[in-house]
């Protein structure tokens, strides 16, 4: 009798090493702050597997909450079901370790450094530790939009992987991410990116490299000018939100929008394009520098140039126009 063979079917199947590896399967994100946990969920609700670092578990556990907490505020306001609610969460994963970015395609800085002078050496530190870790083709990009991407990549091996892409995370509505090429970023990588961008339903915009970009310059001249209008006493904060509203067409007024990105981050803005271009039109405004040495940073902690309840609505006033002379 003629002994039986047996082989695997595995054996006639595609290779690992084989199979062409989907673009764009698995993202990273270092930062798991609330502009981390945006993106996060950006990219996770295209059906995009996404991995979040942060530098603690407890940070990661906070960051999990939070975005639990997002995604039940759409089931309630019937933008989502709790299936899709389910199946978002189970694409992310947190980690503490870097080498959980070895199979990402993309991996996103977006830390938060409270100490403006050493927020270079940071995300340069965060770039090379990306860089030890991930593939030759994985593409290192950084969300910050008043740091330039060539000074990141600068002390990287590969530099023409790098790029600079800032979300627009303070309106749902927003569907514009302003993509920026560093010096020596590759044409590949910007068409690859461009790629990506469309593929989180998203529109690129090209943008040449500059501190602060097309976004961050103009509301910070916005800004600037509004807390100038009411320290002149011109008209009060309610009236000049009100005239930009609906007057301009604007969603939020000056000072609403500036409440909900946060007035300490308002501030790091304004402090980054004067230390770049040393116009007057970007140092932050008394008015600002006043409310954020009182703690007084916006909806995140209720108080900020209006007062706010836990949802995030204005409740009452918080100065007087006198108080800012």
């Amino acid at each position: 009798m003629k002994e039986k063979i047996v082989e695997q079917i595995e054996n006639y199947a595609l290779s690992k090493k084989g199979r062409p590896k989907a673009h764009f399967g698995q993202i990273g994100v270092v930062g798991a702050g609330s502009t981390g946990q945006r993106i996060v969920l950006m990219i996770a609700t295209q059906g995009i597997d996404v991995v979040i670092l942060d530098m603690s578990q407890e940070k990661i556990d906070q960051s999990f909450k939070e975005m639990a907490e997002e995604l039940d505020s759409r089931i309630e306001h019937w933008g989502m079901t709790s299936g899709e609610k389910r199946s978002v969460l189970s694409r992310i994963k947190g980690t503490l370790d870097y080498k959980d970015f070895k199979d990402c395609d993309l991996v996103i800085e977006s830390i938060l450094s409270k100490i403006p002078e050493s927020s270079i050496a940071i995300r340069k530190e965060v770039f090379r530790k990306i860089e030890e870790n991930v593939g030759r083709d994985a593409i290192i990009a950084t969300n910050s939009s008043t740091i330039v991407i060539t000074e990141l990549s600068s002390e990287l091996k590969f530099k023409d992987r790098c790029i600079s892409l800032h979300f627009s995370t303070t309106s749902p509505g927003a569907n514009v991410v302003e993509v920026v090429r560093g010096l020596q970023t590759s044409e590949e990588i910007c068409e690859n990116v461009h790629k990506f961008t469309t593929l989180i339903g998203k529109i690129p915009i090209m943008v040449d490299e500059s501190p602060g970009l097309i976004s961050v310059r103009l509301f910070i001249a916005l800004i600037g000018e509004a807390c100038e209008v009411l320290m002149e006493g011109v008209a009060s904060k309610e009236s000049i939100d009100l005239t930009m509203r609906n007057g301009m067409g604007l969603p939020l007024g000056p000072f609403e929008m500036a409440d909900k990105i946060g007035l300490d981050k308002v501030v790091r803005w304004m402090d980054n394009l004067y230390k770049e271009f040393g116009d007057l039109k970007y140092k932050p405004s008394p008015v600002l520098k006043k409310l954020v040495r009182a703690n007084r940073l916006g909806r995140k902690n209720g108080t900020g140039f209006y007062n706010y309840d836990e949802q995030g609505n204005k409740i009452a006033e918080m100065i007087k126009v006198s108080d800012c002379k």
